[in-house]
């Protein structure tokens, strides 16, 4: 049985932890965090990243992708940036990328085009995909479609779509990524997850972002994934250990970890 916990999403390079990032990283061991995959932004974050990595090998693991929200006219130089990391060492995944069209839709033809290029990244250095799809999960979906050839593998990350965004997602092959949203009154996920199955499930917090209950609105920080597992145990209608096992396995499997 596994003893510890991963968090698949969490930026934790991010400038809101400068202040204490080393309690942010002891806190998060006290409440048995094992291992925590960190999603790239642009070529402004590859440094920290890289850093944090360094500071706490086996714990921190990095992924290298352009976010949607960071998808501008010059998205292929830094898709250039990308694919040189990719092709000069290991990373967990392709990621993040996606789409988003709740801050920006100037620049969704570009979204599609840089989603699709780093597909074929993922394809060529046998990746995962950590996909973002905030106001856009139909048409992400319908770009996994068209692009699944069998082989490709993800995550949908920050999952909050709908039980049938949610089997179509499953039939896809991919994983949902559970967060904070799961603890919220209003977050929809009681209609979701007691229809997801448990090895189709990872935990993740998006830190520093969307803290669950009872510290939403505050930072967020890896040492909160025991607080979204206890949810997504009442909702599965399980118990916390088997929670710990299906969510540690299902994430070694998916990130070759």
């Amino acid at each position: 049985m596994s003893d510890y916990w991963i968090d698949t999403h969490a930026h934790i390079f991010a400038k809101e932890f400068d202040a204490d990032r080393d309690d942010m990283m002891r806190h998060a061991q006290d409440h048995s965090i094992g291992k925590i995959f960190m999603p790239n932004i642009d070529h402004t974050t590859i440094d920290r990243m890289l850093e944090l990595e360094a500071k706490y090998p086996a714990v921190c693991y990095s992924m290298m992708g352009l976010h949607p929200c960071h998808v501008k006219k010059d998205f292929e130089k830094e898709l250039y940036i990308v694919e040189n990391w990719l092709n000069k060492r290991k990373f967990s995944a392709v990621g993040e990328m996606g789409t988003d069209l709740y801050w920006d839709k100037t620049f969704w033809d570009q979204q599609v085009e840089a989603f699709t290029i780093q597909v074929g990244f993922a394809r060529k250095h046998n990746l995962p995909i950590v996909v973002h799809c905030r106001e856009s999960i139909d048409q992400t979906l319908e770009l996994v479609e068209k692009l699944q050839d069998g082989k490709l593998k993800g995550v949908f990350h920050c999952f909050t779509g709908s039980k049938e965004q949610a089997e179509k997602l499953v039939k896809l092959g991919f994983y949902l990524g559970i967060g904070g949203v799961a603890t919220f009154k209003k977050g929809g996920m009681e209609n979701v997850l007691p229809h997801v199955p448990l090895d189709r499930i990872v935990l993740e917090t998006d830190s520093p972002y969307l803290a669950p209950t009872p510290h939403r609105g505050k930072r967020n920080e890896p040492a909160y994934i025991p607080l979204i597992a206890q949810r997504v145990a009442e909702l599965k209608n399980t118990n916390l250990a088997e929670v710990q096992r299906a969510t540690t396995h299902n994430a070694l499997t998916l990130f070759n970890a």
